[in-house]
């Protein structure tokens, strides 16, 4: 190609002549060069080489994905601009996989040509591990804390909701230790935290942890050892304050509180009276 650039250059500038018996082969060749010159100056040289080559019979005509169970096959014909007239020999390989790997979904790519006219789409796509509520956001992020992509629609409600500021980069640390204790573990709608520091776990009776910033593991023991004894979460309770290591402050509903009050203001009359019938 350079050649006939160099060529069709030296031949405009005067450097090289053309012998007149050249005959019309020559002139021939001249045109074509001079046409070649000018597909390759105004950059239309892949434009010519898709449109040759589909004629030719390799144009793109089936494309098969695997791996894709969240990214969807109609968004990687548009991203690859796979339309039917694309040809397999002008394919970028390397730029389709560049494009397909930053799609939310896709860990990673591999395209591979399958000729005559055919392409073939390997796809890793992420995990997602849980839901993260940031504002009034929700995204899905990876075990890493890396986000995915927005919350779309309810297939993913199974997974854990961690909220706040910071919530997603300790996501995984805060599940693993609750690891140990799969009857609370089970309860938990929610993952809470709490100035970047600690976290609140919010129950599906609706009942409050407030678990210490060090020290979880002791913490999550203790509030199992009162459960398993004592029902205490199965109780008619709001907050369950762990976060001193010596002490366990509960605290009640306020149906619970009225009930505590009546309770002690007749427990008050009934000694009064008495104390008046002796």
């Amino acid at each position: 190609m350079r050649r006939v650039v160099r060529f069709v250059v030296s031949l405009c500038s005067g450097r090289i002549v053309i012998p007149a018996h050249a005959g019309k082969v020559s002139l021939v060749g001249f045109y074509s060069a001079v046409a070649l010159y000018g597909i390759v100056v105004g950059g239309h040289g892949p434009a010519v080489v898709q449109a040759m080559t589909t004629g030719a019979g390799f144009a793109v005509e089936d494309v098969h994905v695997s791996g894709n169970q969240h990214t969807s096959e109609i968004d990687i014909l548009q991203l690859l601009g796979l339309d039917g007239s694309t040809s397999l020999l002008g394919l970028d390989i390397a730029a389709a996989r560049k494009a397909l790997a930053e799609m939310p979904w896709v860990e990673s790519a591999e395209v591979r040509k399958v000729y005559p006219r055919a392409v073939e789409v390997v796809l890793r796509e992420r995990q997602a591990y849980g839901i993260w509520q940031h504002g009034t956001e929700l995204s899905l992020i990876e075990k890493s804390g890396s986000v995915i992509a927005p919350l779309r629609d309810n297939k993913f409600a199974s997974l854990p909701l961690f909220v706040g500021r910071d919530a997603e980069t300790a996501a995984a640390t805060v599940e693993a230790q609750f690891a140990s204790f799969p009857g609370i573990a089970s309860r938990v709608k929610a993952f809470v935290r709490v100035a970047g520091r600690r976290w609140d776990i919010h129950l599906d009776n609706g009942v409050i942890v407030k678990l210490p910033e060090d020290n979880v593991d002791a913490a999550l023991a203790k509030l199992a050892r009162l459960d398993a004894e004592q029902q205490l979460l199965a109780r008619d309770i709001a907050a369950v304050d762990l976060r001193l290591p010596d002490r366990t402050t509960i605290r009640l509903t306020p149906e619970a509180q009225e009930r505590r009050l009546a309770a002690v203001e007749e427990r008050r009359k009934m000694l009064k009276k008495a104390g008046q019938n002796i």
